[in-house]
């Protein structure tokens, strides 16, 4: 080949990786919202922590360190951006537990402590800042499964006993009862992520035998059913051109909402962060997660402001919190 051939091959060569970089570069350009760091974390670093938001606080308990089962309760004040170390859990330490709010109160159950599953259940009562135990979880001891109130209706739901699940139980505070909820014709799976936008829940992702779900639903407490929305990965639709450039699917994800809008982040091996509309029932990727990739975090929102801490990598643990602001162009300078 003569020097004028080289050259000219160098040179298409050398156009194409600059102009495939420049396209990468603004495509991410083009992704909104912002992260910014807040206070540490005061307690250990840890991962697989569970958490419950009342008033102006977010209380995060348990975990794991990578050595140590965890028991404390730790609640961060976001207008003043700083943390309080409240009465420990009275139960034993863990890991993968679950958690709500209701009526003011935080509850707090099943779990893993590093040889037996969980499902025992605890009140958090923040006024006179004590624990109290209430009646067992009515299904299997299990860890990984989810948590939520919507509609003033509390359940948990899904997780992992030795087999992957997809029961529901709905607790009522008042009779301190566990009562078995039908009607989830969805995949069994364990650490599933859930949000709650105007009185619905909305439910996805996790894992089953190693396989990623696709599925992704709404629950609605008034009539206690479940309706499927479109699956969130490309490719499993008849209509590919809603679909095409998702990336969605994942488990040990985040999830919050704020704003009429769903909100679900990291997970296995990712950092995105992808943004659902419950009008359009369509996902919308955002400015990525600007820590460190992580999974077993904890995600939650106060008044409209979504936050994101803890969590690991590997045998890497972490301690810092992340606020997202979604109207925001990214900033490397508030960090």
């Amino acid at each position: 080949m003569n020097n004028l051939k080289k050259g000219i091959l160098f040179a298409t060569l050398f156009s194409n990786l600059f102009f495939i970089g420049c396209s990468n570069d603004d495509e991410d350009d083009d992704l909104i919202g912002n992260w910014v760091k807040k206070s540490a974390f005061d307690g250990p670093a840890r991962s697989s922590a569970t958490s419950f938001v009342i008033g102006d606080y977010a209380y995060v308990a348990t975990g794991y360190t990578g050595d140590v089962y965890l028991k404390d309760l730790w609640a961060y004040n976001s207008t003043g951006d700083y943390w309080e170390q409240k009465a420990d859990f009275t139960g034993v330490g863990r890991s993968s537990a679950s958690s709500f709010t209701l009526n003011e109160k935080g509850y707090v159950g099943l779990g893993y402590d590093g040889t037996n599953k969980l499902k025992d259940f605890y009140q958090y009562d923040p006024t006179s800042n004590t624990w109290n135990q209430k009646t067992d979880f009515a299904g299997t001891a299990r860890y990984a499964a989810i948590g939520f109130q919507v509609g003033g209706k509390a359940y948990f739901g899904t997780g992992y006993d030795g087999n992957y699940l997809k029961d529901f139980y709905q607790y009522n505070d008042q009779a301190n009862t566990w009562t078995l909820v039908n009607g989830f014709s969805g995949n069994k799976r364990r650490n599933a992520s859930i949000f709650v936008i105007d009185d619905k829940a909305f439910l996805g992702l996790g894992i089953n035998n190693g396989v990623y779900q696709e599925d992704f639903w709404e629950f609605d407490p008034a009539t206690e059913v479940w309706t499927r929305k479109r699956d969130i990965d490309k490719d499993t639709d008849d209509d590919y051109s809603y679909n095409d450039d998702y990336a969605i699917v994942r488990a040990n994800a985040s999830a919050f909402s704020m704003n009429g809008l769903g909100y679900i982040v990291g997970g296995e091996s990712v950092k995105t962060i992808w943004e659902y509309n419950p009008s359009t029932d369509l996902w919308t990727e955002k400015t990525a997660m600007e820590g460190a990739t992580r999974a077993d975090a904890v995600g939650f929102a106060i008044n409209n402001r979504g936050f994101y801490m803890l969590g690991r990598i590997g045998s890497t643990y972490f301690d810092d919190a992340w606020e997202f602001k979604p109207l925001e162009e990214q900033n490397d300078d508030d960090n």
